[in-house]
């Protein structure tokens, strides 16, 4: 039965440990030795968005697991002249062997996956992020040597990088506190969702209005820009109720003296975060965007190889 990913709840906590571990396995061993577990399937790739970071990374993760990809920007396809997205999934899925997609519809992505004979990848889409969940989890491994409570402060808006990771805190067992100005909070189902696997798990998840509060004791201090792709005529507004949740070398002072300092790029000196610490010694970010690479082969060897 084939799978998709398409929020990060269609895997299992033990999965995800899971692609963790190969994630890093497959770090430890890349360029060592030709590898074949796509060796003979092609990959389609769906980019209705610009990317740089999940682009280049499933295509040369691709690359490197012996297989092929096809890139498809929506432009060059039907779907810009009307064709359905389910008759679209039914037509590739004739072809290739699974599908990655990069939208601006997760309901379409949804419809995608339906229709779709072979495995969905979300790789962005307005509701959620979870490949980008998964290098985060990999990179606070690598930096803190566990996940279970370890203590991930999220600064600014509660967007789809921040709904993957709420979840995927939740089911490792990593704390995490999310501080948003108020109306920019997680969904309420994302919350309830985090909090399910937060039971079973032992962390703890909290949405508050107060960054210091959220950064207090942190083990990782995260933010992403205020303004996203697709929100730029909320530009103004948007940096008005931002005001405060600029991560600053004092707001980091409020986490542990040895805190990381993430951001899923690109990133926006002077915005969401202070090019020093943008730049300074306990950010991880660079490290956290090529553990995209390595999450997603994980990932792709799990789906299709």
């Amino acid at each position: 039965m084939k799978r998709d990913l398409i929020v990060m709840a269609d895997l299992r906590p033990a999965e995800v440990l899971r692609l963790l571990k190969d994630a890093k396995r497959l770090k430890a061993e890349r360029g060592k030795r030709p590898r074949r577990d796509l060796r003979g399937k092609i990959v389609a790739m769906i980019f209705e968005r610009p990317s740089t970071r999940t682009r280049v990374s499933f295509e040369v993760g691709i690359r490197e697991l012996g297989g092929e990809c096809v890139f498809l920007s929506s432009q060059e396809m039907q779907l810009s002249r009307g064709e359905t997205v389910a008759d679209t999934a039914r037509t590739l899925s004739r072809y290739v062997h699974g599908i990655v997609a990069r939208v601006s519809s997760h309901e379409n992505l949804v419809e995608l996956a339906k229709h779709s004979t072979v495995p969905v990848i979300n790789a962005l889409s307005p509701v959620e992020h979870p490949c980008q969940a998964l290098a985060d989890l990999l990179t606070i491994l690598e930096k803190k040597g566990r996940l279970k409570g370890v203590k991930v402060a999220w600064i600014g808006d509660g967007n789809n990088v921040c709904r993957s990771l709420m979840v995927a805190c939740g089911m490792v067992g990593a704390h995490i506190s999310v501080a948003t100005p108020k109306g920019y909070e997680p969904p309420d189902e994302t919350v309830r969702r985090a909090e399910e696997f937060a039971e079973r798990s032992g962390s703890a998840i909290e949405v508050l209005h107060d960054p210091r509060a959220a950064v207090f004791g942190a083990d990782v201090v995260y933010t992403d820009v205020f303004v996203s792709m697709g929100q730029e005529r909320e530009r103004r507004r948007r940096m008005r109720d931002f005001r405060g949740f600029r991560v600053t070398r004092e707001l980091m002072s409020a986490a542990k003296p040895d805190a990381i300092f993430m951001h899923c790029l690109p990133a926006h000196r002077g915005e969401e975060v202070d090019g020093d610490v943008m730049d300074g010694p306990q950010s991880v970010v660079f490290d956290q965007a090529e553990n995209r690479l390595h999450a997603q082969k994980a990932l792709l060897r799990f789906l299709m190889g």
